[in-house]
Parts: C-alpha cells; structure tokens; sequence
C-alpha cells in the first residue's frame, strides 16, 4: 500500500516515499500524510535533523501518481483541493524547523523535485534523473509548488525544466544549482546520513535561526532594530555558553537545546 514511512532513530527521523509499484509515485493520501508527519516531527524537539527518501534504489519519488488524476482531479474543486495539499505539505517541508535532508537516488521527477527542492539540503547519487515533463501532458505546474524550485534555482533553470521538458542527469542539475552534493550511487545513502549526523553535532537552536534568518533575508525587506536585536538570542542560551566553554577546553560541545 502506497504510504509515507516514519523512522526516528536518536535525533534522526527518516521519513521514506513508499509506492515502490510506482517508482514512489506520490498520491493524494501520501501528500495528506507527509505534512502530518512534518508537522509531528517539528513538534519533537528531540530531533535535530530529518532525512526524506524514496523507498527502493530505483525512485526517491518519479511524481504525482498520474492514475489518480483522472478521478481526483478532474473538476476545478478537486484541483484546487488536490493542489492545496500538495503545497501543504511541501510548505511543512520547507518551514520544518528541523534541517531537512533529501537523499536522492534514481527518478526524481515532477513531485519528486518538488519534494527535494523545498528540503535544506540535496545529495544525489550520480545516476539520479531530474526535471518535470508535464508540458508533455498537458497541464502546468501549481504556482505553490513552483515556489520552492524557483527560489532554489532561479527562473532561467526552471524555465529550462518546464519549457523544455527535458530531463537532467545529476551532473546537470548540481552545476544548475538543483543540488548541493553528487556522489557515487554506492556512497549516497551513507553522505546523507553522514550529513545528516554533522547537522546534528551543531547547536539546534543555531540551525534553526539560521533557517528562518536566511527565509527572513529573501524577502528582501531591510531588518528592523528590533530584528537586528532579537537574532542575538543566542546570547541567552546554555547553548552558547557550553559552545564557548568547549571551544576554550578544547572538548566536544553538548548541547542541549535550551
């Protein structure tokens, strides 16, 4: 059964796209499910990083499951129900206050690149595919799921992906900006978590600032005295203390999120 899989292992959560029948083709079930899943695990303050995957070695996710187009889909109420849920869930990705992790091997098509594109990070295996061919189908992308990719790569990339149609090996889509890491196939699963578990020794309360300082600086507005002053937070926290202290003794720091 097509469905989203939650695994937390110590400040880990690996949350897998899993219709493997379908090459993790992503039904309206599973986006319902994905954003509740994003908006538990945002909840647990336990957690310091979460990995995103498709189930098997041959898919993270190759789309929207197209089948269910047909009876899900097919007036402008279910569309725009349909598609509000879809971005739903990728707004929860993407306002995750957890670093998210995508780990990328085989097809990542349509509401796969959709999925990876709004995660902080992207590490593909070299023999990943890339893009969104739905001019060939006769529909255009939903303006809320358009946002995550054109932010990450800019107008110029994502005209060239759905203008063209084409689809882009990992080569390309690293050098476009799609990505932040190709490795070797054999070696992706283990630089995702490896990643995973460097994100995890930095102070959690500092990676979630960063997060949202970084989502508060592409608005383009100039910072208010008051916003200037309340990102020096840090100032407060046992965090930041015990990073200082464990610099000065030459130790590994233990932070603990307060």
């Amino acid at each position: 059964m097509a469905t989203i899989d939650l695994l937390v292992q110590g400040e880990v959560a690996t949350l897998t796209l899993n219709n493997p029948d379908k090459l993790n083709a992503i039904n309206l079930a599973m986006w319902q499910l994905l954003a509740e899943n994003m908006a538990k695990i945002g909840a647990d303050r336990s957690i310091r990083c979460v990995v995103i995957r498709g189930a098997g070695d041959e898919a993270f996710a190759a789309g929207g499951d197209l089948e269910e187009f047909v009876t899900a889909r097919a007036t402008l109420d279910q569309a725009l129900h349909y598609h509000g849920q879809v971005a739903a869930a990728l707004n929860a990705i993407a306002d995750c206050p957890h670093p998210t992790v995508a780990l990328i091997r085989g097809a990542c098509i349509g509401g796969g690149l959709e999925i990876a594109g709004v995660c902080d990070l992207r590490i593909a295996g070299e023999s990943a595919k890339f893009g969104a061919p739905i001019n060939k189908l006769g529909f255009s992308m939903y303006p809320g799921e358009m946002e995550g990719l054109l932010r990450l790569a800019g107008p110029a990339v994502i005209k060239e992906i759905l203008l063209e149609g084409r689809i882009l090996n990992a080569r390309e889509a690293y050098e476009k900006g799609l990505l932040t890491r190709v490795v070797a196939d054999a070696q992706v699963e283990d630089e995702a978590y490896a990643t995973a578990r460097r994100i995890c020794a930095g102070a959690p309360l500092v990676a979630g600032w960063h997060k949202q300082w970084i989502a508060r600086l592409l608005d383009g507005r100039p910072l208010s005295d008051e916003e200037k002053a309340v990102s020096f937070a840090f100032l407060a926290t046992e965090d930041y203390k015990e990073g200082l202290a464990a610099f000065l003794e030459k130790r590994r720091p233990v932070f603990k999120a307060r």
